[in-house]
């Protein structure tokens, strides 16, 4: 599915950084390390190396990571990409100063594995930023998958992430403009969240936001 849709002339998700990604880069450890996981054609973390990052971006598609390649190439960055499913892929412990999941809409198992490799996959005063679309999304028709089993809400992150210490963890709604499959109102949620600096859990409270 995946090559098929990136093998479309152009970008299908656009060339610009994702809306909530631009306005909480600052939130990332400066210069760090960032894992984009799910990434397609790299334009979150083209803009993130352009910011200064050490970007790895991830994906199943070949096709979508050769693009990111020549986007990278043309805004004069450089960035480390790595084809594999997020099945098979292993996040080190401890290694990551950032990591980034931009509508990365995985099953329901696979998504609490992948998030559990997040937090431990983070150094400590690591950063996590997500955004992905919740249930009240289907049927918009404004983008995200299908199905409600593939969306998130605040209540299954605060418990998948539990060892993060909570920044932001909201539902809203807000305007998507992201190449031809992301356009009008998404209602999303939207997370922050740092690993301690010392040992323990922390947990994330949730807040609900349809302002």
């Amino acid at each position: 599915m995946w090559d098929e849709r990136y093998s479309a002339e152009g970008y299908v998700y656009g060339t610009e950084p994702n809306g909530f990604l631009a306005a909480k880069a600052d939130r990332l450890p400066a210069g760090g390390r960032v894992l984009c996981l799910g990434e397609g054609e790299g334009r979150n973390a083209v803009w993130l190396a352009e910011q200064g990052f050490e970007v790895t971006a991830v994906d199943a598609s070949a096709v979508g990571l050769h693009k990111a390649r020549a986007l990278a190439a043309q805004r004069g960055v450089r960035i480390a990409t790595v084809h594999a499913d997020l099945a098979d892929f292993v996040i080190e412990r401890g290694t990551w100063d950032g990591i980034v999941s931009v509508f990365c809409h995985l099953p329901a198992a696979l998504r609490a594995a992948v998030h559990r490799q997040c937090v431990a996959g983070l150094r400590p005063g690591g950063v996590l930023l997500l955004e992905a679309y919740t249930p009240d999304q289907v049927g918009r028709g404004t983008g995200g998958p299908p199905t409600a089993e593939l969306m998130m809400d605040a209540e299954t992150l605060r418990l998948e992430l539990a060892g993060l210490e909570p920044l932001e963890l909201a539902e809203t709604e807000r305007e998507i403009h992201e190449g031809v499959f992301h356009n009008g109102i998404g209602a999303v949620v939207q997370v922050l969240a740092r690993k301690p600096d010392s040992p323990g859990r922390a947990r994330i409270a949730s807040r609900r936001d349809r302002s």
